[in-house]
């Protein structure tokens, strides 16, 4: 018998911009009685969504259970980004897991971004999907380090959709005077990561998935039969039982919580900006900086900034989220000091100590992936996938990922918020060195 899963689920989407401009999405009922299925999904965003509409496709009965809202978790809270690569880069893989892995995990990525486009495409998801991504430098040194970089990813991987930025190039494309030099990824991009997760969920109820809001899991029984139990004693029989609640699940599983463990990240959006906006991404790119607790900010459709920046470590989130944000925001915008801000909203998200996602066959029947520590929007699909490969038995990718290095966090569970908060105390410090 699994633990109950602390109560870290929202009661819905966040009064967010994304939420202002979400598309239309019914919603699902709860689970009332008992059911049984070929696979119990646990979790209503990418991941669960991706895992279960791809199980649909190849013909298995397929039950996704959902605490709140399909897509009220980091999935539909983000800051839409999409990146090349895992979430650590390639030379860390090379000499974490070899030349070979790290080549598979490069392509793996590579594949990601693809099957996130053919899945908008597909299924005609509006979801203001826009190519084009800047990694800015905010300290001069690491200009070189990262031009570095984008040649190693020119030459061994043939990756030749990145080009170096001086101070010049960066300062042209984004209006700011805190960065020195970055990279342009012209295959990263961004999206409006709730339409893309509410868009999922219609492809998945289309190809038959069961799909319960309101449903939280609070635990289960490992078996012959996985036996998945909710909060109103509603019980979930299943051949397989795919974890991927991600930072939301916390509580659910002591295999994974030792591994993964949430925090709370936080983003704004300004009023429409009209002209000032254009000026201040040039291109419309989403842009990320290198700092530990990175800013990450990029531009609406109707001409707001959205602006990520600010981690807290606790197990709610901030009250003032604007208040919390808008000092960030201003660093590196000192230019929007009279700009109001009309919407701020957190998030819940799971990390791990290597910043790599955590994918383990946790028995025969139960499979979990999770702990994208800020990657989820690129990944998640893909690892849903995947997910859905292994149940089938095709397990050679899975396997790839299973072999991530992901080691528990010290101190276990008990120790693990005040030891990581120590830790990440420090890096933010040296961010303002």
């Amino acid at each position: 018998m699994h633990r109950t899963a602390a109560p870290l689920s929202p009661s819905g989407h966040a009064k967010s911009w994304y939420a202002a401009t979400a598309i239309s999405h019914p919603a699902h009922p709860p689970l009332k009685g008992a059911t049984s299925a070929d696979v119990c999904v646990v979790g209503g965003g990418y991941t669960g969504l991706s895992a279960a509409l791809h199980l649909a496709e190849a013909g298995f009965d397929v039950v996704l259970l959902e605490a709140a809202r399909v897509g009220s978790g980091a999935s539909g809270r983000n800051g839409g980004q999409i990146h090349s690569g895992q979430r650590r880069d390639q030379l860390f893989l090379e000499a974490q897991v070899g030349k070979d892995d790290a080549r598979k995990l490069w392509d793996l990525a590579e594949e990601a971004k693809s099957l996130l486009k053919v899945l908008v495409a597909r299924h005609a998801i509006n979801c203001d999907l826009k190519d084009g991504l800047i990694l800015a430098d905010h300290k001069p040194h690491y200009v070189a380090e990262s031009h570095a970089y984008a040649r190693h990813l020119r030459e061994a991987y043939g990756y030749d959709a990145v080009r170096e930025l001086d101070r010049d190039e960066i300062s042209y494309l984004v209006r700011s005077p805190l960065y020195h030099g970055g990279i342009l990824d012209k295959k990263g991009g961004h999206l409006h990561p709730l339409n893309f997760a509410l868009g999922l969920a219609h492809a998945a109820v289309s190809a038959g998935v069961r799909i319960h809001e309101c449903t939280r899991v609070t635990g289960f029984e490992d078996g012959p039969r996985v036996k998945v139990m909710t909060d109103q004693n509603e019980v979930v029989e299943a051949d397989f039982l795919l974890e991927c609640g991600d930072g939301l699940q916390d509580g659910l599983d002591r295999r994974v919580d030792g591994h993964v463990m949430p925090i709370c990240n936080y983003i704004v959006a300004t009023a429409p900006l009209d002209e000032m906006g254009r000026e201040l991404i040039v291109n419309d790119a989403a842009v990320a900086d290198s700092r530990f607790v990175v800013n990450y900010f990029r531009l609406s459709r109707d001409g707001r900034l959205l602006f990520g920046g600010g981690e807290s470590y606790r197990r709610a989130l901030r009250a003032d989220i604007p208040g919390f944000v808008r000092p960030y925001m201003l660093k590196v915008f000192p230019q929007l000091k009279e700009i109001g801000i009309d919407y701020g909203w957190g998030g819940v998200l799971g990390i791990t100590m290597t910043r790599l996602p955590f994918v383990r066959k946790l028995s025969d029947k139960v499979l979990v992936a999770s702990g994208y520590s800020g990657q989820g929007v690129m990944l998640a699909p893909l690892f849903g996938k995947i997910l859905a490969e292994a149940v089938r038995g095709q397990a050679e990718r899975f396997d790839i990922l299973s072999r991530l290095p992901v080691p528990p966090f010290p101190g276990g569970t008990m120790m693990r918020y005040p030891l990581l908060v120590a830790g990440l105390t420090y890096y933010a410090l040296r961010d303002r060195l």
